[in-house]
């Protein structure tokens, strides 16, 4: 990943489709289009790799996170459970909604810890968002039994899982809802963009008027069309959607790239004894965007990570320090800093911030180095990286 890294002839002629009929919105506009319809054709190719009936384009995956969940009926004073591991759009997504973000322990997956998941369901649970964090998932099947035991909506984050699979299910299919993003970093990318998926056909529906304005979008006369609900602007573009149709036609080629990379690194550090690895659920198959690994304690992840900067070993993370994707740094939750005014209820929800303390998570995120999968790479890149980062790591034992 990025597939940024390998544009190639397919997407600028998809793009130059969208430039000579000119016209950027995916709907309306009929005669001026030529046939070409770029966001509904990466829908129908979406359904197919995703093997789920419905799909729905958005702007980013945090808005296809707030879109899913407002889709199937989550809003104002609800909690959604979700992983302290995470981008920090996830709960921006929820908060947006005037529901309620529940942070909860992962475990060795790097995704959530289904026993920490139970003992936070209250009477306003509505949903648990598992987050595919770094390409792999979580225990699937026990998340799945406590949703279906507690009545609770599953929803799939696999922003960064796109390619990885789970008892042979694409990762974001498995859930009552799954979200995707294709943004400028993401295997699949759009410059900007993201998906929900469902087999649920209200939600779809729900999907599909409430990312435009509540339009109903029937019949083809877009000013005649009724609002049957309020909505927003979540829409992707003609362009956006464009690039995404020609990236995700060499979806198969990327994840083969990343398998290749992955498995040369992988097969490397695996003779370092001090070195370990995430768990992979059983029946599960990583998307190989990422390559993570746990080193014995907190001092020597952390001068790995300042060595592997130093020996230019680039695009690895170690996110216990990091304001993005980790609880720890996430002062502006913590102290509700926003532009705009908080409900009383969701300042109530999130007082646990306060005082709580995730010491699980600790454990992990602060042993986890997480490496990106290059797809620009050759061979010798890869192999000579993996002699680098050996020599590195062994260095700090």
């Amino acid at each position: 990943m990025p597939g940024f890294e390998l544009f190639g002839e397919l997407e600028r002629q998809e793009v130059n489709d969208v430039l000579d009929n000119g016209v950027l919105m995916r709907y309306g506009f009929d005669g001026m289009r030529n046939g070409h319809w770029k966001a509904k054709a990466l829908e129908a190719e979406l359904q197919n790799t995703l093997q789920s009936k419905y799909v729905q384009l958005v702007s980013s995956g945090t808005a296809a996170v707030s879109v899913a969940l407002a889709s199937a009926g989550v809003g104002a004073g609800d909690e959604v459970i979700m992983p302290t591991f995470t981008f920090v759009a996830s709960f921006e997504a929820i908060m947006l909604l005037g529901a309620i973000p529940v942070l909860v322990d992962i475990d060795d997956t790097l995704g959530l810890d289904p026993k920490a998941v139970e003992e936070a369901i209250t009477p306003k649970t509505k949903a648990v968002m598992v987050v595919q964090m770094c390409g792999s998932m979580a225990n699937m099947s026990a998340l799945q039994d406590i949703c279906h035991t507690h009545n609770l909506l599953l929803v799939e984050d696999a922003c960064q899982a796109i390619g990885g699979t789970y008892q042979g299910k694409p990762l974001g299919s498995i859930g009552d809802l799954g979200c995707f993003s294709f943004d400028f970093v993401k295997t699949i990318t759009s410059g900007e963009g993201g998906a929900v998926v469902t087999n649920n056909k209200s939600y779809y529906l729900n999907a599909d008027h409430y990312s435009d304005h509540g339009h109903d979008h029937v019949g083809n006369d877009r000013g005649a069309e009724s609002h049957p609900f309020l909505g927003y602007n979540f829409r992707i573009s003609e362009l956006h959607a464009a690039v995404g149709l020609a990236q995700i036609k060499r979806l198969p080629e990327f994840i083969n790239i990343q398998k290749r990379h992955y498995t040369i690194l992988r097969e490397a550090l695996s003779v370092i004894p001090e070195v370990t690895f995430r768990t992979v659920p059983q029946g599960g198959e990583e998307s190989y965007a990422f390559l993570n690994f746990f080193l014995p304690n907190l001092e020597i992840a952390t001068k790995v990570s300042e060595r592997f900067k130093a020996n230019g070993v680039d695009g690895c993370f170690h996110y216990y320090n990091n304001n993005w994707h980790y609880i720890r740094k996430w002062e502006h939750l913590k102290d509700l800093k926003s532009l705009f005014p908080i409900s009383t209820e969701v300042k109530e929800g999130l007082k646990y911030l306060a005082d709580k303390a995730f010491n699980k998570s600790d454990y992990y995120i602060a042993r986890n180095i997480s490496c990106l999968i290059k797809l620009s790479w050759s061979e010798d890149e890869v192999k000579a990286r993996a002699k680098k980062m050996v020599e590195t790591i062994k260095s700090c034992l």
